[in-house]
């Protein structure tokens, strides 16, 4: 697939054809093969990937070797072998993973989740929450009762958070758990996962307040649609 060199992130947020990848000229001078790069779709400074396939919304993905229909994968390092994953953020030296789902900060797993029980209990992943109408929800309270939407940081007050932050904010207590559990930043996913079919990508958690916003709308007139 075709690959374009872009001032920055958000300039590649906005290109017309969404299938293009995209990196910087800092990273294409690091990177003398950067327009080599084959199988990926929509990534982000994508380096180094080998026989990647059916990939899309990556970032940061390094090393990477014989992946299957990944999805919104971030910040991947040296994977191998991974299979049908989903949702996964930061992993390191994984190897012949197969069907994960939601995995974060892995390092060096083999063939395995980081879930060993079902007790909700003991296990927050067992008990994800859902938000009903969640996109339509999340514009609704950040436009009402003086709240604000800040990616700065997760949290800033109760009336004031970043898009994952309110996420978990809205989910109650088990959003909390699940943020205790693991990250804000993978329980936001889960959650997302949970409540709708419009997936969002995590690197949507680090962009600035106007553009998180335009996509919080975008997502909220899309599920007003599904909804009809």
């Amino acid at each position: 697939m075709k690959t374009e060199i872009y001032k920055d992130y958000y300039a590649f947020l906005n290109r017309e054809d969404k299938t293009i990848n995209g990196v910087t000229q800092e990273f294409a001078d690091a990177n003398p093969k950067w327009n080599e790069e084959k199988g990926n779709e929509g990534c982000w400074n994508c380096s180094r990937c080998s026989r990647c396939s059916g990939c899309s919304d990556c970032s940061g993905c390094y090393d990477c070797s014989g992946c299957s229909r990944c999805s919104r994968c971030s910040g991947c390092s040296r994977c191998s072998g991974c299979s049908r994953c989903s949702d996964c953020s930061r992993c390191s030296g994984c190897s012949g993973c197969s069907r994960c789902s939601g995995c974060s900060r892995c390092s060096d797993l083999r063939n395995a989740r980081p879930v060993e029980s079902d007790n909700a209990s003991e296990n927050p992943l067992a008990n994800i929450p859902v938000i009903p109408r969640i996109h339509i929800t999340l514009r609704d309270t950040i436009k009402h009762n003086g709240n604000k939407l800040a990616m700065g940081d997760w949290h800033t007050c109760s009336t004031t958070h970043c898009r994952a932050g309110w996420i978990v904010t809205l989910a109650g207590e088990a959003g909390k758990n699940l943020e205790k559990a693991a990250s804000t930043e993978f329980a936001a996913m889960q959650i997302y996962a949970k409540s709708s079919p419009i997936r969002v990508s995590p690197v949507r958690f680090y962009e600035n307040d106007e553009v998180a916003m335009a996509d919080i709308e975008r997502c909220a007139e899309e599920e007003a649609k599904l909804a009809r």
